[in-house]
Protein backbone atom coordinates (compact mmCIF):
# COMPACT_ATOMS: atom_id res chain seq x y z
CA UNK A 1 0.00 0.00 0.00
CA UNK A 2 1.48 3.69 -1.02
CA UNK A 3 2.01 5.74 2.32
CA UNK A 4 0.53 8.48 1.08
CA UNK A 5 -3.19 6.83 0.88
CA UNK A 6 -2.52 5.40 4.88
CA UNK A 7 -2.74 8.84 5.78
CA UNK A 8 -6.22 10.67 4.97
CA UNK A 9 -6.28 13.58 7.09
CA UNK A 10 -4.34 14.93 10.61
CA UNK A 11 -6.76 15.20 13.32
CA UNK A 12 -7.27 18.24 14.92
CA UNK A 13 -9.21 19.36 18.37
CA UNK A 14 -8.05 21.11 21.70
CA UNK A 15 -6.87 17.86 23.18
CA UNK A 16 -4.73 17.01 20.25
CA UNK A 17 -3.08 19.95 19.58
CA UNK A 18 -1.77 20.33 23.24
CA UNK A 19 -0.75 16.45 23.40
CA UNK A 20 1.25 17.55 20.63
CA UNK A 21 2.67 20.73 22.41
CA UNK A 22 3.34 19.31 25.58
CA UNK A 23 4.02 15.39 24.59
CA UNK A 24 5.24 15.33 21.00
CA UNK A 25 2.16 13.29 20.12
CA UNK A 26 0.14 13.65 16.88
CA UNK A 27 -3.06 12.10 16.01
CA UNK A 28 -4.12 11.25 12.34
CA UNK A 29 -6.89 9.88 10.39
CA UNK A 30 -5.73 6.71 9.03
CA UNK A 31 -7.21 4.11 6.44
CA UNK A 32 -9.57 1.24 8.15
CA UNK A 33 -6.82 -1.46 6.94
CA UNK A 34 -4.18 0.17 8.19
CA UNK A 35 -1.25 -1.29 11.15
CA UNK A 36 0.96 0.12 13.38
CA UNK A 37 4.20 -0.59 11.23
CA UNK A 38 2.22 0.85 7.54
CA UNK A 39 1.49 4.09 10.02
CA UNK A 40 4.84 4.18 11.46
CA UNK A 41 6.33 3.95 7.69
CA UNK A 42 4.04 6.71 5.98
CA UNK A 43 4.38 9.27 8.56
CA UNK A 44 8.51 8.88 8.93
CA UNK A 45 8.15 8.85 5.09
CA UNK A 46 5.90 11.98 4.61
CA UNK A 47 7.12 14.08 7.61
CA UNK A 48 11.10 12.99 8.09
CA UNK A 49 10.50 12.48 11.51
CA UNK A 50 11.30 9.53 14.02
CA UNK A 51 8.78 7.86 15.34
CA UNK A 52 8.84 6.27 18.73
CA UNK A 53 5.48 4.38 19.48
CA UNK A 54 2.45 3.94 17.42
CA UNK A 55 -1.29 3.81 19.02
CA UNK A 56 -4.40 2.91 17.25
CA UNK A 57 -8.12 3.38 18.06
CA UNK A 58 -10.59 2.15 16.39
CA UNK A 59 -14.71 3.79 16.48
CA UNK A 60 -17.44 1.83 15.28
CA UNK A 61 -20.24 4.00 13.86
CA UNK A 62 -23.22 4.35 16.03
CA UNK A 63 -26.58 3.21 14.82
CA UNK A 64 -29.52 5.72 15.20
CA UNK A 65 -33.24 5.53 14.53
CA UNK A 66 -36.17 7.73 13.40
CA UNK A 67 -39.31 6.36 14.09
CA UNK A 68 -39.13 2.98 12.05
CA UNK A 69 -35.98 3.33 9.76
CA UNK A 70 -32.42 2.82 10.89
CA UNK A 71 -29.44 4.57 9.55
CA UNK A 72 -26.06 5.57 10.28
CA UNK A 73 -25.71 8.44 12.62
CA UNK A 74 -21.61 9.07 13.11
CA UNK A 75 -19.29 6.87 10.55
CA UNK A 76 -16.53 4.31 11.63
CA UNK A 77 -12.94 5.27 11.72
CA UNK A 78 -9.56 4.57 13.12
CA UNK A 79 -6.98 7.11 14.21
CA UNK A 80 -3.75 6.92 14.90
CA UNK A 81 -1.99 8.90 17.73
CA UNK A 82 2.07 9.07 16.84
CA UNK A 83 4.56 9.40 19.08
CA UNK A 84 7.82 11.35 17.73
CA UNK A 85 11.35 11.88 19.30
CA UNK A 86 11.97 14.20 21.75
CA UNK A 87 12.63 17.53 20.18
CA UNK A 88 11.04 16.50 16.70
CA UNK A 89 7.42 18.59 15.31
CA UNK A 90 5.50 18.37 12.41
CA UNK A 91 4.20 21.20 10.99
CA UNK A 92 0.66 20.44 9.81
CA UNK A 93 0.19 24.01 8.93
Amino acid sequence: MADAFIIKKHWITEKSVLAAQKQGKYAFEVRPDATKNEVKKAIKELFKVDVVAVNIVRRKAKVGRFRAAFGIKSPSYKKAVVTLKKGQVIDLQ
